[in-house]
Formats: structure tokens, C-alpha cells, sequence
């Protein structure tokens, strides 16, 4: 079954560089992503209860965007990617979240998106 990219966004009261923080720092990972988080360079090893998956950073633009692919996803051009941009007229923060699932997973991939983000609100404070 042929892969598909969905493409979510989320609007934040929270600065960009606070975000990237929440997406770049051991401590503000385990508020809302994981229970741990071991980081060695570009490689991010994340850990679950009792699963655990490494991400390697593929590339980061200073408090604009990052870009990891998942050393469990085997599928070439994937990638997890968080673009964050200031909207110019009400200085709202949106994150655009590029992701990969199969067709008939993109209503959980999106709920699972949401409940993510959710909490990242409630962690950064907006």
C-alpha cells in the first residue's frame, strides 16, 4: 500500500524559539512527547513505557523548521517534519507538522497529531 504525507497545523500562542525548545531538549520532550529521551548529535533515541525508536535530525533551520527521519520507517523520502512560522498580522505562532502514514491511518495519525499538540499547549504554556 502506497504511503501518504499529511500535512496538519497548529496554532501557538508560544515564541518559536520556545517550541523548537520543546522539540529539541531532553527535559521538554518528556512534558509531551516521551517518557525519555537520550540525544547524541542528530540522532534522538526516544522511549515509551517499554518501546524506544531512534530519529535522526536531518536538518534544522534556526527556529523555522526540523527534519528527522525514523530509523524504523524504511520507506525512502519519509520524514517527520516540524515547520514553524509567525503569522504577520496577528503574531500567532503555527507549527505545520508533515508527517507520513498509510490511507486508512490518517484519521488516527491526525488524532494521534492532535492529542500531541494538545499537550505540547498545555507544556509551553500556549
Amino acid at each position: 500500500m502506497k504511503r501518504h504525507q499529511i500535512r496538519l497545523e497548529y496554532i501557538f500562542r508560544a515564541s518559536p524559539a520556545i517550541l523548537v525548545q520543546f522539540l529539541t531538549t531532553p527535559d521538554c520532550l518528556v512534558r509531551w512527547f516521551c517518557d525519555k529521551v537520550d540525544i547524541n548529535g542528530d540522532v534522538f533515541t526516544y522511549h515509551w513505557e517499554e518501546d524506544s525508536d531512534e530519529a535522526i535530525m536531518l536538518a534544522e533551520v534556526d527556529d523555522e523548521a526540523l527534519r528527522f527521519f525514523w530509523e524504523s520507517l524504511h520507506e525512502e523520502g519519509e520524514y517527520l517534519e516540524f515547520r514553524i512560522t509567525e503569522a504577520p498580522i496577528t503574531n500567532e505562532t503555527i507549527m505545520t507538522i508533515t508527517d507520513f502514514c498509510d490511507a486508512n491511518e490518517a484519521r488516527d495519525q491526525q488524532r494521534y497529531w492532535d492529542t500531541q499538540m494538545e499537550q505540547l499547549k498545555l507544556a509551553c504554556g500556549g
